[in-house]
């Protein structure tokens, strides 16, 4: 069978696309999933585009993903939401963003709900209804 990432340009592609969504370039890499990319593109983590872009505090991008198809709820490889990791890095825009993407803030392992809880994160539990 035939693996994609043995392709040095494959690679170098894919890694752009996760650069796109950690930094927030929310116009490239919005254009790239309206030309064909899966708006739920993984890594090797089993991390997607949003999950990157949830993560490090983009709430647009977020937003742009999850108005292009992406799941607001897909957990990684370690079961991890996007949702629990905005919660994680107390990023209310991206959690607001998650939440009207339809996020559900008890899935995954930790849940959202989960490491609000941990982390004290009071504003964030009433949001969720917790």
């Amino acid at each position: 069978m035939l693996d994609l990432m043995d392709d040095p340009e494959l690679v170098e592609f894919a890694t752009r696309l996760f650069g796109l969504a950690r930094s927030g370039e929310t116009d490239a890499l919005a254009a790239y999933v309206d030309a064909g990319v899966p708006a739920d593109f993984t890594n090797d983590a089993g991390d997607t585009l949003l999950m990157l872009a949830a993560y490090h505090g983009h709430a647009a991008t977020v937003r742009a993903l999850i108005e292009r198809g992406a799941d607001p709820g897909r957990p990684n490889d370690r079961g991890q939401t996007p949702l629990a990791g905005a919660v994680f890095k107390k990023e209310p825009e991206v959690v607001r963003a998650l939440l009207d993407g339809g996020a559900d803030p008890q899935a995954g392992s930790p849940s959202a709900v989960d490491a609000a809880r941990m982390f004290g994160h009071e504003d964030f539990l009433s949001w969720f209804g917790a």
